[in-house]
């Protein structure tokens, strides 16, 4: 027997290792699966109706044909202001928490809060937007409160995704740079952000697919059944392509069988083309890091 032969026990963990493997790739093939099934259902039954005229069309004969061009720049509108809102708040709170803030009662509190926002369903957040935005600071039902709304929704995971990355930074950086004579702003600023915003960004991806996919909250606060016309201020309601996929499926008579799926093709499309440059920018970044 040689000295280097495999053991009894060596064989048996191999083998077990082996069978763990397989059943955790059953559990990733079991969640991709019906993705793909999705993707393969909206490409066989929406594609025939994608075309230029579909995309950059407004909808005719009740919204029954025509394309979708004024839910799609609407659509862009609400998931860029939601973003130009919640993003510098988020990242500020999070800087906040993770920085500067002391261990005590206060922020525990604020963390609290922001576990609980978390969870409050959409449709809380919409009866919120309309009190808050559309009343109280009389913005009407607008692109701008449903954009505020939809960034108050979003606020928890922009907050989560930064507050990880920046704890993230080897705590070895900081130390050298207060070394050095920096302040602490002088340290988050050049060190700390610049070595964080690979994960920033995941927050951003997953803030655009949401937003992008919400319905109820942009039902009450901004989103129009139907504008056969562009947008031509923050305070102009929109059409909306989740809105308005819910109304081509469910609200008009003598909608084309295809025509919802090519909705949802469509919307989905611009969700992950929005994913792709952010994951390529933050991949990007993430070369840039020396650790």
């Amino acid at each position: 027997m040689t000295p280097f032969a495999r053991t009894a026990l060596d064989v048996r963990n191999r083998h077990v290792e082996r069978r763990v493997g397989i059943v955790f790739l059953g559990m990733t093939l079991l969640l991709i699966l019906p993705v793909l099934l999705i993707l393969g259902v909206l490409v066989v039954e929406g594609g025939p109706v994608i075309s230029w005229d579909f995309l950059f069309t407004e909808p005719t004969s009740g919204m029954t044909a025509g394309g979708i061009f004024p839910a799609l720049v609407g659509t862009v509108w609400l998931v860029a202001l939601a973003l130009i809102a919640s993003v510098p708040v988020g990242v500020a709170a999070a800087l906040y928490l993770s920085e500067y803030a002391p261990d005590n009662w206060l922020t525990r509190i604020i963390n609290l809060a922001i576990i609980n926002l978390a969870g409050v369903p959409s449709i809380v957040h919409a009866l919120f937007g309309v009190g808050a935005f559309v009343v109280f600071f009389r913005f009407g039902t607008s692109i701008l409160a449903a954009s505020l709304t939809l960034a108050i929704m979003t606020l928890p995971v922009v907050i989560v995704s930064t507050r990880e990355s920046l704890q993230a930074v080897p705590r070895a950086f900081r130390e050298a740079c207060w070394n050095m004579g920096a302040t602490r702003w002088q340290t988050i600023r050049h060190v700390v952000l610049p070595n964080s915003v690979s994960g920033i960004l995941t927050g951003v991806i997953l803030e655009v697919s949401r937003t992008a996919g919400e319905t109820a909250p942009i039902m009450f606060t901004g989103a129009a059944f139907f504008l056969p016309f562009l947008p031509q201020s923050v305070f102009d309601q929109t059409m909306a392509m989740s809105l308005h996929l819910f109304v081509v499926s469910t609200q008009v008579p003598g909608v084309p069988e295809s025509l919802p799926f090519g909705v949802a093709l469509v919307l989905i499309a611009m969700v992950l083309a929005m994913n792709a440059a952010s994951i390529g920018l933050r991949a990007w970044l993430r070369g840039r890091k020396k650790w």
